[in-house]
């Protein structure tokens, strides 16, 4: 499996390629029931968000990101045997996310809103891997290899939060069709391509064209490439995570981002 690498500004070139990764982040987004009507029907299947995993599914998926963390801080060997579900051993793409709570709301009531910063973040955009082993995989790198931040420390991996975003396959899409908070985009042109999550332009309160401007931005095209020769593809991700509503059947998640916008996470 090749080794995966990070992205930290919306000029790197993001090839999509087994040797790569984008490095997102996964931000709220509302649930996604149906498609806009501008998409071809053909195409509604692929890309209608199902819940696909079950709870219990989603648990292992969790434990199989924590331990393999807690492994490389041990010095010990990451667990290896598959799961039993057939579902946990199909190829797909996914994006690992950490977050760290922040120290006032180690106390906080838990009715307030839950606030966390980004630890690290690094995923794939294809499918090359079994799930389970691209969770392991990303998890690792999001905790040892996000060149933004210094490797997660012992101390700093009980209290850990993952979230997990599982990447559908990509469909073309034209722009008209592209609906915020439901796909996520990518655009490429040449060997240049770069990639945005369905959440981020929710956390950033974009717009349509802001959102395809800025996933131009991500590959290094200009902002208006998407209005041209460059090509547009679209994908929903089903993300959940340890914290309240992650993982309780609801794709919406409760993430937070960074403030840059050109930033991948």
């Amino acid at each position: 499996m090749s080794k995966l690498s990070d992205t930290d500004t919306d000029t790197d070139t993001d090839t999509l390629s087994p040797k790569r990764s984008e490095n997102l982040g996964a931000h709220k987004v509302a649930p996604c029931v149906q498609l806009s009507s501008e998409l071809p029907p053909e195409l509604h299947s692929e890309l209608k968000l199902k819940l696909e995993f079950s709870l219990e599914q989603r648990r292992i998926l969790l434990r199989i990101a924590h331990q393999t963390i807690l492994s490389v801080l041990e010095g010990r060997p990451s667990p290896e045997a598959p799961p039993s579900s057939p579902k946990l051993l199909e190829p797909r793409g996914v994006f690992t996310t950490l977050y760290l709570p922040l120290s006032d709301d180690l106390h906080s009531d838990s009715h307030q809103e839950h606030h966390r910063q980004l630890r690290g973040c690094i995923g794939y955009a294809v499918p090359i891997a079994p799930l389970y082993r691209a969770v392991a995989e990303t998890a690792r790198a999001a905790a040892f290899e996000d060149s933004r931040f210094l490797p997660v420390t012992m101390e700093e991996a009980p209290r850990l939060e993952v979230s997990l975003s599982v990447l559908s396959g990509l469909v073309p899409i034209r722009p008209e069709a592209v609906e915020v908070g439901r796909h996520g985009l990518v655009i490429s042109q040449g060997p240049r391509r770069g990639l945005l999550l369905p959440q981020v332009p929710v956390e950033q309160n974009w717009d349509r064209e802001t959102f395809l401007g800025q996933t131009c931005r991500k590959a290094g095209l200009p902002p208006d490439a998407w209005r041209h020769a460059a090509t547009i593809e679209a994908f929903t991700a089903e993300v959940f995570g340890d914290n309240s509503g992650d993982h309780s059947g609801d794709s919406s998640g409760d993430n937070r981002r960074d403030s840059a916008p050109e930033g991948p996470c």
